[in-house]
């Protein structure tokens, strides 16, 4: 038989003692690993490493970058991470301009705000100011000086009055595509007619038609141009029925007068 090698408990000591120094070891390196990380986490929460670095918008046309981020109450004193993203958002929307805002957060210190506007449906124009009309039906400030109309009509010859409302109703409810291909919009009331409409349209048609069911009307007007694609331009009458008259025939009209 073979002679066992017997290893005795004095003979085992040393190496229990040293696996047991080892389990001690890492378990101190994981503690200090995380009081270490802890301390880390405390500097970053109360330094401006954890503050907002940069605020970038986008989906802005008309109002101002700056005007937006002074709405969202945010700057680099901020906590990226105390952002309540439901609350800025509310904050911006709170502008007459804006109809919906989106906030999200970019690690490491980015704040992301994309904004949808209102549409300007037209400009109302007094004197040589022009005032923004919104698909709210709300009348904006006049424009700056230097700032012109684009993309919606001009608004001529009204006033403050329940028409100008009425139409401004209307108008919101006009595709945006129609809304393009309006220039000119005058209020021309008569005696029988109160809310008579004279149109001035991009394609060189002339509209006659009337603020009430205006957007109804209008709306059909691609339609109808597109039927009239023959025939020489001229004025297109909106009313309860639509026809149109050349502008040759409407000349020798006035001629004859």
């Amino acid at each position: 038989m073979e002679d066992r090698k017997v290893v005795t408990i004095e003979d085992r000591i040393p190496t229990l003692k040293a696996q047991r120094k080892q389990r001690a070891n890492r378990r101190l390196i994981v503690y200090l690993s995380i009081f270490f990380f802890l301390i880390l986490l405390i500097i970053y929460f109360q330094s401006s490493l954890s503050h907002i670095r940069t605020i970038q918008v986008s989906g802005n046309h008309f109002i101002a970058t700056k005007e937006i981020e002074k709405l969202s109450g945010l700057d680099q004193s901020v906590s990226f991470w105390n952002i309540n993203k439901k609350e800025v958002a509310s904050q911006i929307e709170s502008s007459k301009e804006i109809a919906n805002a989106d906030v999200t957060r970019q690690f490491p210190a980015t704040v992301n705000i994309e904004v949808t506007e209102n549409e300007r449906v037209a400009y109302l124009k007094k004197g040589t100011n022009y005032f923004p009309i919104l698909q709210t039906g709300t009348i904006l400030d006049a424009l700056g000086k230097g700032d012109t109309p684009v993309n919606a009509p001009i608004l001529l010859q009204w006033d403050e009055s329940t028409e100008l409302s009425e139409m401004a109703g209307e108008l919101t409810k006009v595709k945006m595509s129609v809304i393009n291909r309006i220039s000119e919009i005058h209020y021309e009331p008569k005696e029988n007619n109160a809310f008579n409409l004279t149109l001035f349209m991009s394609d060189g048609y002339e509209v006659r038609t009337s603020i009430r069911s205006f957007a109804e009307r209008i709306n059909n007007y691609p339609l109808i141009v597109k039927e009239l694609k023959d025939k020489p331009k001229g004025v297109l009458f909106l009313n309860e029925g639509s026809w149109l008259e050349p502008y040759e025939t409407v000349v020798e009209e006035k001629s004859e007068s």
